[in-house]
Formats: structure tokens, C-alpha cells, sequence
């Protein structure tokens, strides 16, 4: 990997739980370790909104949903090493996100107080969508109002600026980037599991998935975008049932 990120080469890591049960959830003592390599080998964490600026051996550190372990286990050892981190949050989820909820949380979230505490201690804090669907397959309607929901309650409730998002599952289309753009937001990641480039576009930026199984030798080929190719023709795939799928629901009128 190249040191600095005008170079155009930055990882950007994708977490979910860290504490869980479920396939993505990283055990806090594996996430631990991986933060000491990042700061013994050197690298520079970026909060998302930043991963262009020229750093040293940069990398980017992403959390998608607003897991309350994120409070409990990621927090305390971003800061102990002052690491920058972006918390993608999906609203309609937050445990006490009230008349707001929406959709089916799969654990147990953030409230809105914790939410604020991370923001407060420096947490980039990005849109999710508001109760976690699937954009590509929404109608217009629905999906504009998923995009401005999700990111008017977090500048509502946070008191500060929301400009960056990442899509529900990785998925999204041309159609919604255009959507995204158009709703405010500067900048979007998908998964992809690849490495950033100053070639990708801002509204699909790719991230590379740390998974429960990630050993710290995978971690390391994680960080230069290698041991994911399963993943990427897995994606190809289902790319081209998911465009017939959203057809497939207009020609019924239901999307």
C-alpha cells in the first residue's frame, strides 16, 4: 500500500457489531487487537467524510447500523489510540427511537443519548437509511423518503451537519446515487470489497468487510483488498437478479 492517500489507494474497513453472535460481529478482543496493528504498523485513521486527505499509511474505519456495543467495546479503543472512526446509523432502529421506529432491529442499538456521546467524542456520524431497506428496490417516493428521514433526524438530534451515507447491505444503482446526490449528501460507500482508488466514484465508494472469522493475517490481506474473491462473484450475481427483481416490481406497479 502506498502512504499517502493522494496516492489514491485507501482501505476502507467495514464492522458491524462488535460484541455479537451473528456471522459480522468481530469479538471485542479480535477488534482490539486489530486497532493495536493498525497504530504498531503505523496507519493513519480517517473518518470517512476526510479519506481523501494526505496521511500517513491512511485507512478508514466504518461501523454500519449503531450496535450499543459500539458505546461499549469499539469506543473505548478508538480513543485510547485517538483513532478517527465514521458510525453509519440507521435511525428507525435506535432503541428508544420512538414514534420513529422502524423495521426490525437485528440486536440490541444505540439510543439517541449514546448516539450524541459518540458524536461528542469525535465519531463521524453518517446516514444508514431509516428502517434498513433495500434502496434499489424502492419506488421513488419511499426511497427519497428513506435518504431525507434518516439523515434530517440525525441533524435534528445531533445538532450538527449529516454528509455522508452508506446503503442498507452494500446495495444500490444508478438510480439511487442520482437520488442520493439530490437529497444533500457529499459522499456514499457500498461494500464491493476492494480497496479505495482516486478512480472510484464518491457515491460508491468500496469498503472491505471484517467478519467474525477475520484471523489478523486476514486482516492484514483485508487491508490490501485481497481474500475477498468468493465475495466478488457472489456480487456479480446477484447484481443482475437484483436490477430484475426492481423490473420485475414495475412492471406490477409496486415499485
Amino acid at each position: 500500500m502506498n502512504d499517502a492517500t493522494r496516492a489514491g489507494a485507501v482501505p476502507v474497513l467495514m464492522y458491524h457489531s462488535i460484541g455479537g453472535s451473528d456471522r459480522l460481529a468481530v469479538r471485542p478482543e479480535a477488534f482490539a487487537e486489530q486497532m493495536a496493528w493498525l497504530k504498531e504498523h503505523g496507519h493513519t485513521p480517517l473518518p470517512f467524510g476526510e479519506r481523501t486527505r494526505p496521511a500517513v499509511r491512511p485507512v478508514v474505519i466504518t461501523f454500519d447500523d449503531g450496535y450499543a456495543d459500539f458505546h461499549e467495546h469499539a469506543l473505548p479503543v478508538l480513543e485510547r489510540y485517538g483513532f478517527a472512526a465514521t458510525l453509519f446509523v440507521t435511525t428507525g432502529w435506535l432503541n428508544d427511537a420512538g414514534r420513529h421506529a422502524a423495521g426490525a432491529p437485528p440486536g440490541r442499538m444505540l439510543t439517541w443519548r449514546q448516539t450524541a456521546e459518540v458524536a461528542a467524542a469525535g465519531v463521524e456520524i453518517g446516514a444508514h437509511g431509516h428502517s434498513h431497506a433495500q434502496l434499489d428496490q424502492l419506488g421513488e417516493a419511499a426511497l427519497r423518503d428513506e435518504l431525507r428521514r434518516s439523515r434530517g433526524l440525525l441533524e435534528e438530534r445531533l445538532g450538527r451537519p449529516v454528509h455522508t451515507m452508506a446503503y442498507p447491505y452494500g446495495y444500490s444503482s444508478a438510480r439511487v446515487r442520482r437520488e442520493v446526490r439530490a437529497c444533500g449528501y457529499t459522499s456514499a460507500c457500498a461494500v464491493a470489497n476492494a480497496v479505495m482508488t482516486g478512480r472510484d466514484e464518491r457515491f460508491a465508494v468500496p469498503r472491505l468487510t471484517v467478519r467474525a472469522t477475520t484471523s489478523l493475517d486476514g486482516f492484514e490481506q483485508a487491508l490490501q483488498g485481497r481474500g475477498f474473491r468468493t465475495d466478488h462473484l457472489l456480487t456479480k450475481g446477484y447484481a443482475v437478479v437484483r436490477r430484475s427483481r426492481y423490473a420485475a416490481r414495475r412492471l406490477r406497479g409496486v415499485a
